[in-house]
């Protein structure tokens, strides 16, 4: 295989407008294991120093569970550089791109509004938004776009309940995090769905800040501090209104533990900090389950006999949710900076040298998973289960949300699999253009109900 044109078409984002090169990647992987991927010029993307990709799940796991060797502050944790020393020292407020202990001690500010009994508490209230999508889903035509009308809503439903944030607002955070992950993609970059004059005070004051093309088309970078002024406009306005107000919310949780300066001393978090937190809670907190959710419902598209086996045993989905995840791993790529000169599976890594982990490889390395293309609805049920898939990452910053993202997953699946007799595709699907996410920007599907839904 020529190296060089692999990589870089694993680099080029329009490559995933078309799917995922899972045949490159799995080459790659047995006969490098790491591979130096060049960083030319893209839309909006200046050219780099280029990168080291890792794509074996052992190595993935090694990078991820060394902050010290690999940090996520250097550099950030976007593959894409900041674009100044203004920009990179914003995102390092943001926990994402911290390494402990100032991560540490955000995580564990946020850490008891996750736990599996915090979860368990908001089950049947995410259970209860399952129930209205697909009853709204059920009540219109028979076709729809799984991706948009069924999966984006209930994490926008959850998250709007877990920040406190009125629940007609939350289609601004769809926007936001259109415009965050999908900059690479002209459909995404500019979104603006919702609509003026609606929502709460915070979203209309918001959304008069909403930016718009410069010159060139483009819009401002979203990674910086002037690129989503209505987002933080909208979590001041929210922070304000929480201070005067507060409940058991994230946001009213992040107020109290604010430190606003002099006048305001004595808290934990910064105000730069609060800003990323809201942002990070907003964008990625949605982004990687709304696309979670149609990249299950792709596989059980393709994969016929899964769907029917789920159909007559429903108690099988928390298991084929885990396949789903490893399977589709909406989240493809993430950052680390080397501190050090090291070694990763047997290449010398020199310091400041960028290190870009592939979960989309890992996910599928044959050293771990048995047959690791094929779309196995048992392959967690069996005891012992294989390496947990690397979805939600590994290591300090693996997701915190991801025991409720898994409890969303089952939560619309036994609904929409309980209540319709069958779903079929309607039209071709179109993937978002990212080398980052794996984004489902339409899935068009037909549905028949239940005699009993009918009903």
């Amino acid at each position: 295989m020529d190296v060089a044109a692999a990589t870089a078409l694993l680099h080029d984002p329009g490559t995933y407008t078309t799917g995922v090169p899972y045949a490159v990647l799995a080459t790659l992987r047995r006969e490098h294991g790491l591979v130096r991927v060049a960083e030319p010029p893209l839309p909006g993307w200046p050219a780099g120093a280029g990168y080291w990709l890792v794509l074996r799940h052992t190595d993935v796991r090694t990078v991820l569970g060394d902050p010290a060797t690999f940090s996520s502050a250097v550099g950030g944790t976007q593959i894409r550089d900041p674009e100044g020393e203004a920009d990179l020292r914003y995102v390092q407020a943001m926990m994402l791109n911290m390494d402990p202990p100032e991560h540490t001690r955000l995580r564990r500010l946020l850490h008891a509004s996750f736990t599996p009994r915090a979860v368990r508490a908001l089950d049947d209230r995410v259970r209860s938004h399952a129930k209205a999508i697909v009853d709204r889903m059920l009540a219109g035509p028979a076709v729809v776009d799984f991706a948009k009308d069924v999966a984006a809503d209930l994490p926008l439903l959850v998250l709007a309940d877990l920040l406190g944030m009125p629940s007609q607002d939350r289609w601004l955070m769809f926007d936001w995090a259109n415009r965050v992950i999908g900059w690479q993609d002209p459909d995404y970059a500019v979104s603006a769905s919702f609509p003026e004059g609606e929502g709460s005070a915070y979203a209309q004051e918001a959304v008069a800040l909403r930016p718009t093309p410069g010159p060139d088309g483009r819009m401002p970078d979203p990674r910086s501090r002037g690129g989503m002024p209505d987002l933080y406009r909208y979590a001041h306005l929210l922070g304000a209104a929480k201070r005067c107000d507060p409940g058991g919310d994230i946001m009213s949780i992040l107020m109290n533990s604010r430190d606003d300066g002099p006048d305001g001393g004595g808290g934990v978090v910064s105000l730069e900090e609060f800003e990323n937190l809201f942002w990070l809670f907003a964008v990625a907190g949605n982004e990687t389950l709304r696309n979670g959710i149609p990249g299950g419902m792709a596989a059980l598209l393709e994969n016929l006999d899964a769907q029917r086996a789920l159909r007559e045993e429903p108690s099988r989905i928390p298991a084929a949710v885990e396949e789903m995840l490893r399977w589709w791993t909406p989240v493809m790529t993430f950052r680390r900076t080397a501190t050090v000169d090291t070694v990763v599976g047997g290449h010398p890594i020199s310091a400041g040298d960028k290190v870009v982990v592939s979960f989309a490889a890992a996910n599928r390395d044959e050293a771990v998973y048995a047959l690791p293309d094929a779309f196995d609805i048992d392959r967690y049920a069996v005891r012992p289960p294989p390496k947990a898939h690397l979805a939600f990452g590994h290591g300090p910053h693996v997701c915190l949300g991801a025991n409720l993202a898994r409890v969303q997953m089952t939560a619309i699946f036994t609904e929409v699999l309980t209540r319709t007799s069958w779903i079929e595709a309607a039209g071709d699907p179109a993937w978002l253009r990212s080398n980052f996410q794996r984004g489902v920007k339409r899935l068009p599907v037909r549905w028949r109900a239940t005699p009993a839904s009918a009903a």
